[in-house]
């Protein structure tokens, strides 16, 4: 089942939904799993059980079964998932003779399900599809192996028993899916880091380049890390998304155990780095930014307008990040823009994804607190308070504040002008339909956008000299 008809884990699916309900389950699962494998899964069970729905079945296979069933072969489902997860599995796609699954204190994995299988066909009285290690056990009973999408030791050791018949698919490898996964390309965002440094004139040179390059890849590796926490999260709701389903996880192409693997690492990355060479407040605020993201992965993004000032908090903390790793000061004035204009990019996320709704006739979002009638007030909020941020840019033009640091401090009036543009812009485009999921991808792609804030460089490096 898991791995060949299937391209995921029945129990991990279990355990990331579980999780999604108690939380506190992470905690106890490390002990759960000293008193075996098989009581783990009942428990595991007891509370939940994977999104039958969004299981991504192998097509090849499920093909090639079909094609053994037209020649009146008995087609046998031996898995280790728990009985009553196969039977399920078995009774939706209706083309199994017989179901076998773990059950009466036997886990049936490796020599144990070889042994029953022998059983009842006898030696080479049967021929077994299987993908991992774990099946080449079952392959040395079996009359010819199939393997799906094999890593290279499983598919050297199945090779040398000689009874190899088909390979399905080629398994990828998994440090580029892992890089996809942690989207480095998302880290641009942590670009807010050096903002406070730099619009208080310091050049970033010797400490003050040290300790904001590495207050970056701080952030950065803490931010991979809740990437890849809300991606296994989210896994169901992902498989069914336009967009999101080719993700590593939600593909099936990264298995979630990688993830698992991976959280601890990346945390290690993030964490480490700072405590030994960054002032306590910047660890406050990265230890904060960790908390709040992780909060919203589990619970607050589910929370209609919560959720969007959540995300707005996130980029400001970025620039609060950034004033304490060099202690700088940092504006009120820049903080109030911050938060006006990330609510509108928010905004215009959570527009994008109602109008691709509205386009599939559906009424709410999969794990969200929206409903499609909602798209009208949320392009309100939006547009409002992407003009507010340049009303509050207005206004510090014209704070005394403003005299200290610019010798031409007129000329950022243009730059307000050319904000507004932007802002107006993207609205433009979302309700168009023109604008990707995530507005900050967007940005990075768009040349008149980019072209927009290359202007806005130079007309601020000129206010300043």
């Amino acid at each position: 089942l898991d791995g060949t008809l299937i391209a995921g884990d029945t129990l991990l699916d279990s355990c990331l939904i579980a999780i999604k309900q108690k939380p506190y389950l992470i905690i106890l699962f490390p002990f759960w799993i000293l008193s075996g494998k098989l009581s783990f899964k009942q428990k595991v069970h007891k509370i939940a059980e994977p999104d039958y729905d969004t299981l991504l079945y192998r097509d090849d296979v499920i093909e090639f079964i079909e094609e053994a069933k037209l020649q009146g072969r008995e087609i046998v489902l031996a898995t280790a998932s728990a009985q009553h997860i196969a039977d399920k599995i078995a009774d939706d796609l209706g083309i199994f003779d017989v179901v076998l699954g773990s059950k009466d204190g036997v886990n049936l994995r490796s020599e144990y399900k070889r042994a029953e299988l022998v059983s009842r066909y006898g030696e080479s009285g049967f021929d077994y599809i299987g993908d991992s290690s774990a099946d080449i056990a079952v392959f040395k009973s079996a009359n010819k192996a199939y393997l799906v999408e094999p890593s290279a030791k499983v598919l050297s050791q199945a090779t040398d028993l000689g009874n190899l018949a088909k390979v399905f698919g080629k398994k990828s490898s998994a440090l580029p899916l892992l890089l996809e996964e942690i989207r480095v390309y998302q880290w641009v965002k942590n670009l807010l880091i050096f903002f406070p440094m730099l619009l208080a004139h310091i050049m970033p040179q010797g400490e003050y380049a040290f300790k904001t390059v590495l207050a970056f890849f701080s952030f950065s590796f803490i931010a991979s890390a809740v990437y890849v926490i809300n991606d296994l999260m989210d896994l169901s709701a992902d498989r069914v998304h336009p967009r999101k389903k080719s993700r590593p996880f939600a593909s099936g192409k990264l298995s979630p155990k990688v993830g698992f693997a991976s959280i601890p690492l990346l945390l290690t990355l993030g964490i480490v780095p700072s405590v030994l060479f960054l002032p306590n407040n910047f660890n406050i605020v990265l230890l904060s930014y960790f908390l709040l993201t992780t909060f919203y992965s589990f619970s607050l993004k589910k929370v209609y307008i919560l959720d969007i000032i959540t995300l707005a908090s996130l980029y400001t903390i970025r620039l609060l990040a950034g004033a304490v790793a060099v202690d700088v000061p940092i504006s009120p004035w820049l903080l109030a823009f911050s938060m006006f204009i990330f609510i509108s990019l928010a905004c215009v996320k959570r527009y994008t994804e109602l109008y691709e709704l509205t386009q599939q006739n559906k009424e709410r979002t999969a794990g969200r607190g929206y409903r499609v009638d909602d798209i009208g007030l949320i392009k309100i909020i939006g547009a409002s308070t992407g003009l507010l941020s340049v009303l509050v840019f207005v206004l510090y033009i014209n704070s005394q504040e403003i005299v200290q640091l610019y010798n031409h401090p007129l000329y950022l009036y243009a730059v307000s002008l050319l904000l507004m543009y932007w802002i107006l812009r993207i609205w433009f485009k979302a309700v168009r339909g023109e604008m990707h999921d995530d507005p900050i991808v967007f940005s990075l792609r768009d040349k008149g956008g980019l072209f927009i804030f290359a202007i806005i460089i130079l007309i601020v490096i000129g206010a300043a000299i």
